[in-house]
């Protein structure tokens, strides 16, 4: 698969306890993510961190939650993210989603780049 050097992450912020259809919503829209074929998607777990309601969210021993805060990061073809932002709106009843143009530098074993 190649990625184009012209690129777009797409970053979901979401809660770990955020469900879709009774599963996980991050393991939703990484399956959905691999399924619409976008090059790869990583989820990033945070010790720490709080959204719109202002509850805090950490992974302090005192307080363990079962809550914590997750990134899912995309990147891949700007058409290739628009294509899949209306499944991803489908998917989420909150949550922060945000777009920026990146440069991909590597991409897997091959270092030829679409362009």
């Amino acid at each position: 698969m190649q990625v184009p050097t012209d690129a777009v992450l797409l970053r979901v912020f979401l809660g770990e306890g955020d469900k879709f259809h009774g599963k996980p919503l991050y393991e939703a829209v990484v399956l959905k993510a691999r399924e619409m074929h976008l090059a790869g998607a990583t989820v990033l777990r945070g010790p720490m961190g709080f959204g719109h309601s202002s509850r805090l969210h950490t992974a302090k021993i005192l307080r363990l939650s079962e809550d914590l805060p997750l990134v899912i990061e995309i990147v891949d073809s700007e058409e290739k993210i628009d294509a899949f932002l209306p499944t991803l709106d489908s998917m989420m009843g909150s949550g922060l989603v945000t777009m920026e143009k990146v440069k991909v530098l590597r991409y897997g074993a091959d270092t030829g780049l679409a362009g």
